[in-house]
């Protein structure tokens, strides 16, 4: 049996493109109609490019279903074969849920807080599984720009204005998942 074309990426998938294929992989998944092997095809013909690995993960961190909180062999195997996308999206996610975290709590927005933990909490059972010496790497770039404010992430901290108190909550969510 091959994978619907359907569920590939192509290279030069948009961003908004790998989030609808992406829903509907998911959907296929949940419906128990794709071997390991499909998965793990249509999965790795995602995150082999930013635009592809961008929309996969928005959509299979935040997605309702619990596929992502028990994440498939299939899903598995295609992530750890892109590991430098991979890795950099990982520890962004990760950090970027913990900020979100404090920001939703501190504007009484439950339900968004929650939402952002789920992401944190995935995409730390990720970097776990995972295990890509490349999410060691950049997790350590990320907590020494949180001690110097300088280096590889500080720019990405500016950018997203996060505050002393949402800093906190990623250096300790990072440090968290690495540790």
């Amino acid at each position: 049996m091959s994978i619907p074309s359907s569920l590939l990426a192509s290279e030069n998938i948009t961003f908004e493109d790998a989030i609808a294929l992406t829903q509907s992989l998911l959907t296929e998944i949940e419906g128990n109609r794709l071997s390991q092997a499909e998965i793990e095809q249509a999965v790795a013909s995602l995150v082999k490019t930013q635009n592809g690995a961008r929309g996969f993960f928005v959509t299979y961190l935040t997605d309702d279903r619990p596929l992502a909180d028990e994440p498939s062999p299939g899903v598995l195997d295609a992530l750890r074969d892109a590991p430098a996308i991979v890795a950099e999206l990982l520890v962004k996610n990760l950090a970027m849920s913990a900020a979100m975290v404090v920001y939703h709590s501190r504007h009484l927005k439950e339900d968004m807080a929650a939402g952002s933990a789920r992401v944190q909490a995935r995409s730390h059972n990720l970097i776990q599984l995972l295990q890509i010496p490349a999410c060691q790497t950049l997790a350590e770039q990320m907590l020494k720009s949180l001690q110097t404010q300088e280096g590889e992430y500080e720019e990405f901290f500016q950018r997203w204005g996060y505050d002393g108190e949402q800093k906190d909550a990623i250096g300790s969510a990072v440090r968290g998942a690495i540790g």
